[in-house]
């Protein structure tokens, strides 16, 4: 039987405390970052011309970001050694946190059957989201296309607004 859309987490919902081991090695939870809002985004693969975009996007813009008082993490199913070699190559000042087990893409439905070159296969769905200070998820943006995406989310950021 297929999952329902509908268990995914959408807006307006609190975002369980997850945990993961990021680009420092270290195990980051979401309960680290009560009091700021974060950018989560999840893409497919480091060092991949679309998710290095989009990465770097996000470096580009990660000062304003952090003017208003927001976190951002990207979230791919690589690993530790590939997550610090995409760091260093792109000089990134935020951390990736590996997702090997699927665990939080399945929890915000982004880990899906996916198809390139006609063979289908499971992989994230490029998608990001921006969860308040007091942890509710409260924009989302599924199937995400990597030109002028990190400004919209930044728009959202300052806004303040869920809509």
């Amino acid at each position: 039987m297929e999952q329902r859309e509908l268990e995914q987490l959408q807006a307006g919902d609190k975002v369980p405390n997850f945990k993961l081991l990021a680009s420092n090695g270290q195990q980051v939870e979401l309960a680290d970052y009560a009091g700021k809002k974060v950018v989560l985004y999840f893409y497919p693969r480091d060092m991949t011309p679309g998710c290095t975009a989009e990465s770097c996007d996000f470096r580009d813009f990660s000062g304003e970001f952090g003017l208003h008082n927001t976190e951002v993490l990207g979230v791919s199913p690589d690993d530790l050694a590939s997550h610090e070699q995409f760091v260093n190559a792109h000089e990134l000042p935020f951390l990736l946190l590996s997702d090997t087990e699927h665990t939080v893409s399945e929890l915000f439905g982004v880990w899906k059957l996916r198809s390139r070159d006609g063979e289908s296969f499971m992989g994230i769905e490029r998608s990001t989201f921006l969860i308040d200070e007091s942890g509710t998820l409260v924009k989302e943006w599924r199937s995400v296309n990597v030109d002028g995406h990190v400004k919209e989310v930044l728009e959202a950021v300052k806004g303040g607004r869920s809509e």
